[in-house]
């Protein structure tokens, strides 16, 4: 009499299961997430990825205009709209890690937005400014905004697979209307670049040489420090301390010739001044010992011109039409300074006549980056013409990176470069408020 009633329980319980597992399988947003490693793929052969469960934010026609865009603009942005439930934990790290390829990249996550750059393509305040400026739009206005705007300031150039996944899926006529194209075009690409990378050698060969006058002077005056100094590594009460700082400033003064001697761009000259710095601290900690003085702090050099030697405190100094800072500085000028006397500071030749080294051009980055490295460099120069060249993403490309700490973070890479995991993991940290 039982059985009957078992037996349609039963039945209710496996269709109601059936239902359930029908329903989950099937739901919108149901399947399951897509891994980082598949939204890398997908970027590395398009700079726009919308995932399926988040095809509703943004048609396949405006993610297609969008790619259009970047690469037209041959720049390497980077586009992923997800869904809102999207672990964000580490997701911009692990997406540049995946995706191996230096660029700016932009997650649309639910109706949040946020972003982050390699800083040889785009200054951390540049991209955070970039992001504040679209918050709260719709994903299509929302993303167009953010593309026009990344592109106007983004350095680098769009990665090659971008490229090579154009033409992967092509029918033989279109690949042979491209192959035509090439070769009609080619002889004219071919010419342009190499005009072009004509142009920049004879550029940076000009740069240097402008530089090579002022870094010559730098030296010369060390090798006159050198001659006057009156210590003999034999005569009485010299130690050998005082013969490792003394044979430590030879060294370097030697080393600063051969560097010079062997520079092509601008950025060789960094370990002359890096050279020239150690040998006069080595020249001041010489002293110190002869004099029975407590030796010297590790300073940087006078900021007004280096060839004052190390510094022995901090200044507060105002810029014609800039803020005040604290700056570096030598006994003679901190005394100028406080008697209300302008600093005797590093003049160089420029085409508008003798100017500060500050405003003198970008060559002088790899000659101050030399002397002020450190992470000091960006204090001391926020405000002038060569910091403000120096905080722009085209610098490194031009000059070189790192001078100071203003770009060049995670390798010599430039945007679209494959640089693998070899990226700076502050600049993709946290994200979306984590």
């Amino acid at each position: 009499m039982n059985a009957v009633p078992r037996t349609r329980s039963l039945t209710a319980l496996l269709l109601a299961v059936l239902v359930l597992v029908l329903t989950t399988a099937f739901a919108p947003g149901a399947s399951a997430q897509t891994s980082v490693s598949t939204i890398a793929r997908a970027l590395r052969t398009g700079p726009v990825y919308v995932d399926p469960a988040a095809s509703a934010q943004l048609s396949r026609a405006d993610a297609d205009a969008l790619a259009d865009r970047i690469k037209k603009a041959n720049k390497p942005l980077f586009i992923a709209v997800l869904p809102a439930g999207y672990p964000t934990a580490h997701l911009f790290a692990d997406l540049r890690a995946a995706t191996g390829i230096t660029g700016l990249y932009g997650i649309r996550l639910g109706d949040r937005f946020d972003a982050r750059a390699d800083a040889s393509v785009m200054t951390p305040t540049a991209r955070q400014n970039l992001v504040n400026s679209v918050q709260g739009e719709n994903a299509k206005a929302q993303l167009g905004d953010f593309t026009d705007r990344a592109l106007a300031n983004l350095g680098g150039h769009a990665p090659s697979s971008w490229h090579a996944a154009d033409g992967s899926g092509g029918s033989g006529a279109g690949l042979i209307a491209v192959g035509a194209v090439l070769v009609a075009g080619g002889a004219g690409a071919y010419a342009l670049v190499r005009r072009n990378r004509r142009r920049r050698e004879e550029e940076q060969r000009a740069a240097l040489e402008r530089l090579r006058v002022v870094v010559d002077e730098d030296i010369t005056a060390f090798g006159e420090e050198l001659d006057r100094l009156d210590f003999q590594p034999g005569e009485p009460g010299a130690d050998d301390a005082m013969r490792a700082d003394y044979a430590h400033a030879l060294d370097a003064y030697e080393t600063a010739k051969q560097r010079m001697a062997e520079a092509a761009r601008p950025e060789d000259v960094r370990p002359v001044t890096q050279a020239l710095e150690d040998g006069r601290f080595s020249l001041a900690t010489l002293a110190a010992r002869r004099a029975g003085r407590p030796l010297p702090e590790r300073r940087p050099p006078c900021f007004f011109d280096p060839r004052h030697g190390p510094s022995v405190t901090d200044a507060t100094w105002t810029p014609p039409g800039g803020a005040p800072r604290e700056v570096p500085v030598c006994a003679a000028d901190a005394a100028r300074l406080a008697d209300g006397l302008d600093p005797a500071i590093r003049q160089v030749d420029t085409e508008q006549g003798r100017r500060p080294y500050w405003d003198a051009g970008p060559a002088y980055g790899p000659w101050a980056g030399g002397y002020f490295g450190g992470g000091i460099l960006p204090g001391l120069l926020v405000g002038t013409l060569l910091g403000s060249m120096m905080a722009t993403p085209s610098y490194a490309a031009d000059y070189g990176a790192g001078y100071g700490d203003f770009s060049g973070f995670g390798g010599d890479y430039q945007g679209g470069d494959v640089s693998g995991t070899d990226f700076d993991p502050g600049d993709f940290g946290g994200g979306f408020g984590d």
